[in-house]
């Protein structure tokens, strides 16, 4: 599974922006094991109640993912991508 990830939360990766991990039955389990070699990158990006923060989005295999329960093919491409706000 290839993860691909947003420069807000590449300094918990050490800069890495692309990761390869063995795949994960879905979003909820790809990021318990993100946290586990990353700790603090699943804070960053999902709430208390278990939800992706609004500022933050999934794209499975080029499609968006709401549902953090949703299975995951293997060999999926996982892109989060965050908001860019400013002025």
């Amino acid at each position: 599974m290839r993860i691909l990830l947003p420069t807000h939360v590449q300094s918990y990766t050490g800069g890495t922006a692309e990761l390869d991990l063995p795949d994960a039955p879905t979003l909820t389990a790809l990021f318990t094991e993100l946290d586990a070699r990353y700790p603090g990158l699943r804070f960053r990006v999902i709430d208390e109640q278990g939800a992706m923060r609004p500022h933050f989005k999934a794209f499975v295999n080029g499609e968006i993912e709401r549902d953090m329960q949703a299975a995951l093919p293997a060999g999926a491409e996982v892109m989060l991508v965050a908001a860019l706000s400013g002025g």
